[in-house]
């Protein structure tokens, strides 16, 4: 891929773009000299004015038919659609991830998109109910300005995930998204502030200042956040005085259960649970970190789970149609996931290399991680219980159903899990795990289905996201009630 001028992203704010003083430079991690763009460096003060602005957009913006939202909405996807190939490209430079990763990311979000468009207008119709008694209404309301903070693994559809729904339902929005991915997500978000009212959709980046606006100013209603259990913790009291709606979509540290009936054979199903460790270099939420493994088919499961990884995992530029894992995001995230490994090592685990590094000279250059799993680690060790958000697994065996029952819930998380083996005996177990989404003989982006609801239990969150529950919690209940007795019979006269 030829070295490209970098290019330069403004903030949104009332529909114009808003020069700043301070820029904040985007490296490639595959090509960490090079510079992709510039994405600025927003102030407290902008940050309000965006915030006001949304503020005054949202009483007539709330007043607008929900086909008119829906219209705009479509106009919008299509211009993302024109523009995929130019912005997937753009995606794979600042993060890393392979393009078929980048054109898959965006194909996700635009299928959320085009669903909360089909069914917006049936979801948030609301509800008559008449009886003897009376005629109730249950209206859904706009709830005001919503603030969506949005992380860098997959900055394009944990975007688009609230801005749809959020817009739909007559809300308005100020969007900051992480500075480890800016660019490819404000190309995005300017397609779709376009067709909409000056006001409906601002935008704004940089630091702890203006998350902290974000998520304390009064004039906000709601904040849709995703990223870190930690940063959920300082945005929840951030936002306590003013007692905003939430939704938090959250940390994970998902669990695979291999049961003793699963076919360590089968190709295909072993290929499934290679890519739910490793896709995107392990960078999901949503990714199967830890798995364990029936102690009668440990070792044969072992032998040929390395098998399909070294099959299928093939490091290198992440433009190459031959590549399927690219370097990680940035070289912080590098050390930590290279820390939890050095401390398996230290403690007698066994570290064995995965795939194919494609380019050596590339692969020094740049933040690249050569995948790793990890065997005879200790249920306790850091690789096993933190979330490790890299191309690195751990394998551990378990005793019986109830043993691995145990080990998927002992945790503080709770995002995804996912058990493998016949349907009907996963069934059983799956019924019995602390997980917002459990998946049967897939896992991760493999098994999301934007149809229905998606989100954690523990610390892995609070509400969710996608199907219809997607679209309504971007809405207030409002019950209007006419009943037909207006006296209580038990109040005397």
């Amino acid at each position: 891929m030829t070295v490209k001028d970098p290019i330069v992203i403004d903030a949104i704010i009332n529909g114009e773009k808003i020069k700043t003083e301070k820029q904040a430079p985007r490296e490639n991690p595959t090509h960490p000299d090079e510079v992709v763009g510039y994405a600025p460096l927003n102030t407290r003060e902008e940050t309000i004015r965006a915030i006001d602005a949304a503020y005054d957009a949202f009483p007539a913006w709330a007043k607008t038919s929900i086909d008119e939202r829906i219209e705009r909405m479509k106009k919008a996807i299509q211009k993302i659609k024109d523009a995929t190939p130019e912005i997937a490209e753009l995606l794979t430079r600042e993060h890393g991830k392979p393009l078929y990763d980048s054109n898959g990311e965006i194909g996700v979000s635009l299928m959320w998109m085009e669903f909360a468009c089909e069914n917006a207008k049936e979801v948030l119709k609301g509800e008559i109910h008449e009886s003897e008694l009376g005629k109730t209404i249950i209206a859904r309301d706009a709830i005001g300005v919503v603030a969506a903070i949005t992380p860098w693994n997959y900055p394009i559809s944990l975007s688009t995930i609230k801005i749809a729904p959020a817009l739909l339902a007559g809300n308005t929005m100020v969007l900051k998204p992480s500075p480890l991915a800016p660019l490819a997500v404000s190309k995005i978000i300017e397609i779709v502030a376009n067709e909409f009212p000056k006001g409906v959709l601002n935008l704004v980046h940089g630091e702890a200042d203006v998350g902290v606006e974000l998520t304390s100013n009064p004039k906000i209603a709601k904040i849709a956040f995703t990223g870190g259990t930690n940063t959920a913790k300082h945005i929840i009291k951030a936002a306590a005085d003013t007692i905003k709606h939430m939704t938090l979509e959250l940390g994970g540290n998902d669990a695979a259960i291999v049961l003793e009936d699963f076919n360590v054979n089968d190709e295909r199903a072993m290929r499934r649970l290679v890519i739910s460790n490793f896709l995107t270099a392990g960078q999901i939420c949503m990714i199967a970190k830890r798995v364990y493994v029936h102690r009668s088919i440990y070792d044969e499961f072992v032998e040929k789970y390395i098998e399909a990884a070294n099959k299928w995992i093939r490091v290198g530029d992440p433009f190459s149609d031959d590549v399927t894992i690219g370097p990680v995001n940035n070289m912080k995230q590098v050390e930590f996931v290279q820390s939890l490994i050095d401390d398996a090592e230290r403690k007698g685990a066994k570290v064995i290399k995965l795939g194919k590094v494609l380019d050596k000279e590339l692969y020094e250059k740049g933040y690249f991680m050569q995948p790793t799993v990890v065997l005879g680690a200790d249920y306790k060790d850091p690789i096993v219980v933190e979330e490790q958000f890299g191309p690195t697994v751990p394998i551990l065996p378990f005793e019986d159903d109830k043993h691995a029952i145990e080990l998927a819930n002992d945790s503080i998380y709770g995002l995804t899990s996912s058990v493998w083996g016949d349907e009907e005996h996963a069934l059983k177990v799956a019924k019995h795990i602390q997980a917002g989404t459990t998946m049967i003989n897939t896992a991760a982006v493999q098994g999301l289905d934007v149809r229905f609801p998606f989100g954690g239990v523990k610390q892995s969150g609070m509400g969710r996201e996608y199907g219809k529950d997607g679209l309504l919690i971007y809405t207030d209940t409002h019950v209007i009630n006419m009943p037909k007795n207006l006296d209580l019979p038990y109040i005397p006269e």
